[in-house]
């Protein structure tokens, strides 16, 4: 199977007439329309959109073959997915987080600190999930600038300034 890139999901039903709440994970939110034919994690569903429209903090859409409310209900929950290829390459300076997932993480003196996990982002900014190498609980830190100040795709690492509460032990 083709690498493939989460670019939404489907929130709560809509109004009566089947429409959907889409949460996208794209940096322009109607470009999730431009995919195509999207599917789930497993690929054993496909998704078309029909229309989309701008909610307030979110997206709006008919999905091809869901007519009403309760069919709209049951996709609640469900992250859509494209094949990599149909999406357009990553300008300088910006990544999917597929690229940065198992990474290397290092500190600023190049001594590998743990591995990227995941990126998140809960609603406050981007937020990076590092495995320390060894044991311990992942830690999570902003993914920013200060924090990360460097990504380098062909050493397959990126550089991590923990933040000073993190490097004293405090963030536990």
């Amino acid at each position: 199977m083709a690498e493939r890139v989460i670019v939404a999901k489907i929130g709560a039903a809509h109004g009566v007439r089947g429409e959907v709440r889409l949460w996208p994970y794209t940096q322009d939110p109607m470009a999730v329309a431009t995919y195509g034919v999207l599917e789930t994690a497993d690929g054993k569903r496909s998704f078309e959109i029909e229309s989309v429209r701008a909610g307030k903090d979110h997206l709006v859409a008919r999905l091809k073959g869901v007519a009403d409310r309760d069919a709209a209900e049951k996709l609640t929950n469900i992250e859509l997915y494209v094949p990599r290829d149909r999406l357009p390459p990553a300008e300088q300076d910006e990544f999917y987080h597929l690229d940065l997932i198992g990474l290397d993480a290092v500190n600023q003196h190049g001594e590998q600190i743990g591995t990227v996990h995941a990126l998140h982002n809960f609603g406050a900014g981007d937020v990076i999930e590092i495995t320390p190498l060894g044991s311990g609980d992942t830690v999570m830190l902003p993914f920013t600038e200060t924090t990360v100040p460097k990504i380098d795709l062909d050493k397959k690492q990126i550089v991590v300034v923990p933040p000073a509460e993190v490097e004293a032990g405090e963030d536990k």
